[in-house]
């Protein structure tokens, strides 16, 4: 088990061969569950923003061809 302490402005610092067991950076985000009384952490590796740009349509349409066929 690994701990860590809680600082005055509410921080705490996940250790470091965690880091390194999960490849986490500095920057990373991470999200918090309550369960009773846990805390559960989450290493949020990928995210929307990372993955824009990597498709690239076949065919493209104008903004009136999504919107006609989005309210049908």
């Amino acid at each position: 088990m690994h701990y860590s302490s809680l600082s005055a402005n509410g921080q705490v610092t996940i250790p470091a061969d965690i880091r390194k067991q999960l490849g986490m950076h500095p920057g990373d985000k991470v999200s918090f569950v309550v369960e009773n009384d846990r805390v559960i952490v989450f290493c949020n590796k990928g995210n929307i923003e990372k993955a824009f740009g990597i498709c690239h349509p076949k065919v493209s349409a104008s903004l009136e061809d999504i919107e006609q066929a989005t309210h049908q």
